[in-house]
């Protein structure tokens, strides 16, 4: 029996499947699609997800394929800079192309010992107390112990399971695609400034190679939005918002999409779990959607192979609903507010100039990008403190630097009192006796997502926190 069937092969895919493995976890990805997609939905890793990277040991190879920008203007696309001392190691966005980090990803996983199916479309499942049966489109049955859908927002497992996805539709619908265009870079340049100076939506620009990525609002809805648009459809909506269609020809893809706002009611049905864009969708503003599937999978990923591996203590497996469902509500807030923001109706430009003055303030602007970015998560461990929940941030040591001991995906004890021990967990917890000049706490206990379980210096006060996330020790 397979342990786990990942169903989709997308970035929350390929990064769930590295995770599980890391643990040893026997992982199966089923990806519906012969070939890699060559949409670009995705345009770069905010700066949670670039720490995730980091945490693994894999951003040297997303940096050698990416380019650093500033931390600033992603809330509704309003202009500001990037804070002062922004509490990470890794203060930039990393501009960095969807297809490309799904294929670094995949590598990993297959690196690591998952075996990915490409071609292969699950098209229904049952489940009972021992397992998962999942039948293909082909007729072929497979059995596993577990089943996660990341199988995007039309997810087929989800509506299997009959999981509620409530929501709102799509109000308005963008097109966008790369292809190239007819007239110079700077008549590009100057028309799209000006558009954009009340159509945030709109954008015409360099993409590589002579490409250029068009995104322009559609004339409405399609009836069926799996349809993509055609190069006719493109120049009819940039004559309607530029008075010129660029002479765009030569599409290398076309796509649309809408600001529909959907969650899954629950995360988990039995053996059957959901994440990414299978648990919920939103409008892009931000470019939170990829960023956001991706820390799904680095929450999930450990706490089902602790499931698996027989070590998890009770509900462990059922907080990863309790602690990234929340977090993704969130996310849809902040993106129906900046729609509403994008709106060029009088009201809501009223609230974007009050707003844009409000971020003239540090602290709002420092706000609105720690919830962008994600790294002002902060998951409901009870009373302790303040960075109890929190994730820790990569901090210098006298012996390297802390993310580069995290690589194998299992707890840490950050012991600078040199007093204590993980005695009982060593197979689960690695024990650190190092200084950090950049935290004043004596020891931190970090789950192997990075988040912080328990701060303090007494070995007893310890004792009692590591069953609650690393089960019971062994003698």
């Amino acid at each position: 029996m397979i342990d786990v069937i990942v169903a989709g092969g997308g970035p929350t895919g390929m990064m769930l499947a590295s995770e599980l493995r890391l643990h040893g976890v026997h992982v199966l990805v089923l990806e519906k699609e012969a070939e890699p997609t060559t949409f670009v939905r995705s345009l770069g890793l905010h700066v949670r997800s670039i720490e995730v990277m980091d945490q693994r040991g894999l951003l040297e190879r997303f940096l050698a394929h990416g380019k650093q920008s500033p931390v600033g203007g992603f809330f509704a696309a309003i202009e500001a800079p990037t804070p002062d001392g922004l509490d990470s190691a890794h203060s930039y966005v990393l501009g960095i192309r969807q297809p490309i980090t799904e294929r670094l990803l995949a590598e990993r996983a297959v690196e690591l010992g998952a075996e990915i199916r490409p071609g292969c479309e699950l098209v229904g499942l049952s489940q009972d107390d021992h397992g998962v049966t999942v039948e293909l489109a082909d007729g072929t049955q497979l059995r596993s112990r577990y089943l996660v859908g990341c199988d995007g927002g039309r997810s087929t497992v989800r509506k299997l399971l009959g999981v509620g996805f409530p929501g709102e539709p799509s109000r308005v619908e963008t097109l966008v695609g790369e292809m190239e265009v007819a007239v110079p870079l700077e008549t590009v340049v100057a028309v799209v400034a000006e558009i954009r100076k009340t159509h945030k939506l709109f954008g015409v620009g360099p993409f590589g190679e002579g490409i250029y990525r068009v995104v322009v609002p559609a004339e409405g809805l399609a009836e069926d939005r799996s349809v993509p648009p055609t190069l006719e459809e493109f120049k009819r909506q940039l004559r309607v918002f530029a008075g010129t269609d660029f002479g765009v020809h030569s599409p290398r893809w076309l796509s649309r999409f809408g600001d529909a706002t959907r969650q899954a009611e629950r995360y988990r049905s039995g053996r059957v779990l959901l994440a990414g864009d299978a648990a919920h969708i939103h409008p892009p503003t931000g470019g939170q959607g990829l960023n956001l599937g991706i820390q799904d999978a680095f929450n999930l990923g450990w706490k089902l192979a602790a499931e698996i591996g027989g070590w998890a203590p009770e509900g462990l497996l059922d907080s990863y609903h309790t602690e990234r469902h929340p977090v993704a509500a969130d996310v849809l807030n902040n993106t129906r507010a900046q729609m509403e923001l994008l709106s060029t109706e009088p009201g809501p430009q009223s609230v974007r100039r009050l707003l844009s003055e409000l971020m003239n303030f540090e602290v709002v602007n420092r706000y609105l990008i720690e919830k962008i970015t994600a790294i002002g998560v902060r998951y409901d461990f009870g009373e302790g403190h303040e960075l109890l929940g929190r994730r820790m941030r990569d901090v210098g040591l006298k012996r390297g630097r802390l993310y580069g001991l995290m690589h194998g995906g299992r707890g840490l004890l950050l012991d600078q009192t040199g007093q204590l021990s993980v005695v009982g967990w060593a197979d689960r917890v690695d024990h650190v006796v190092d200084i950090s000049e950049e935290l004043d706490i004596p020891a931190v206990l970090l789950r192997p997502d990075g988040h912080v379980a328990w701060v303090g210096e007494d070995q007893q006060e310890l004792i009692s926190q590591l069953p609650k996330w690393f089960g019971a020790a062994v003698s």
